[in-house]
């Protein structure tokens, strides 16, 4: 199964190839200011560009290997809130930095007590003159450590009023009064964060929208126009994909196990699945229908074929899966290892499998909430 996104002689093609033999080792600054970094996004920031079009600026940056920076909650959450609702000010000071990678982005939304019911958030945020004073604090924050500026949820009204209370906000990580403590994951790698907010002062300006209006702005953060070529691995997008765990194994002599070939037949026709959901969403995208509810679908899926596909890949390492480096059927890559540990938290991160079902049941099966 294959999309034909455009021909070879489609104009916006030939003027992205052009451009890329014409910097063929492009600076972040200068993918972002060429709106190649967020095509689908305005101009000046993007080319206003439609799915088919941004298809094909995926497409050729991938042929000519060229990355685009990475900074997933700048351009993935913080970007598109401010296109929504920020000032020019705010746009214009953020928005290309963003996009070029040079500041980093991160999000302070959940809290010990606030995670899948982001509405409990407890951390406030008082006005004092031309200041916001917060505290509080936020866990589970990736990148913390490493980013420039945070968006960060905080109670601006009473904590009875519910969503109705809730602002939006850019945090800069270094401002005084802000403690990140690293929380290391069983990996070995420190990705999360907590992080400690305490009588932090956030200038007015850094208010995004109105007072109170923190939650649709929430809200307007998942609600994406980008369509890429996004990638097959089981971490995420990233990482091992089921023919790779099928060419391990055929690599490897095969399987005489009747039990183990059917988990790996199962795990391969999972990867199947998702594959063609992939490319069924990408082609409502390219005919112009909106997203619907495949999102959850997808993720509900994918997370739980992606513990399946690391367990069996180390179950499939015998004895020597007792080890950090080995992988299935004696492969090498140390991924599989990584991806075994990191695995557990697939169902967690980005909202929870029970959640994704909530979403299906209510907006596809028509269920009561």
């Amino acid at each position: 199964m294959r999309l034909v996104v455009a021909s070879e002689d489609d104009p916006r093609r030939v003027e992205v190839r052009a451009w890329l033999e014409d910097h063929p080792h492009p600076s972040g600054r200068e993918l972002a200011e060429a709106g190649y970094v967020a095509p689908h996004w305005p101009r000046p920031w993007g080319l206003a560009a439609d799915p088919i079009h941004q298809l094909i600026v995926d497409e050729e940056l991938k042929r000519a290997g060229v990355r685009r920076p990475a900074n997933p909650i700048g351009t993935g959450w913080a970007g598109p809130t401010l296109l929504h609702a920020g000032t020019p000010e705010q746009q214009e000071r953020y928005l290309f930095p963003m996009l070029s990678g040079e500041e980093l982005w991160c999000q302070l939304f959940s809290e010990p007590e606030a995670g899948s019911d982001l509405a409990a958030l407890r951390t406030t945020a008082r006005r004092d003159g031309d200041a916001y004073v917060v505290n509080g604090q936020k866990v589970w924050t990736s990148l913390a450590h490493t980013s420039k500026f945070g968006i960060l949820l905080a109670r601006t009204g009473p904590e009875n009023a519910g969503r109705a209370g809730i602002s939006y906000f850019i945090c800069p990580m270094d401002a005084p009064g802000v403690e990140i403590r690293p929380l290391v994951e069983m990996t070995g790698v420190h990705t999360f964060n907590e992080v400690f907010l305490t009588d932090v002062r956030l200038p007015a300006a850094n208010l995004v929208g109105e007072e109170g209006a923190g939650w649709a702005l929430a809200k307007v953060t998942l609600a994406q126009e980008r369509v890429s070529l996004s990638g097959e691995g089981a971490l995420w997008g990233r990482g091992p994909t089921h023919d790779d765990l099928l060419g391990a194994v055929q690599g490897g002599g095969g399987l005489s196990d009747r039990v183990m070939r059917d988990r790996l037949t199962r795990v391969w026709i999972e990867g199947e699945v998702l594959r063609a959901l992939r490319l069924r969403s990408l082609g409502a995208r390219v005919a112009g229908k909106p997203a619907g509810a495949e999102s959850s679908v997808a993720k509900a899926l994918a997370d739980e074929h992606g513990q399946r596909l690391m367990g069996l890949a180390k179950d499939l390492a015998g004895p020597a899966g007792m080890l950090a480096g080995p992988g299935p059927l004696g492969s090498d890559d140390p991924l599989w290892h990584y991806g075994f540990l990191f695995s557990t938290a697939l169902t967690i991160g980005g909202g929870t499998s029970e959640v994704q079902r909530n979403i299906i049941g209510e907006r596809v099966l028509g269920l009561p909430k």
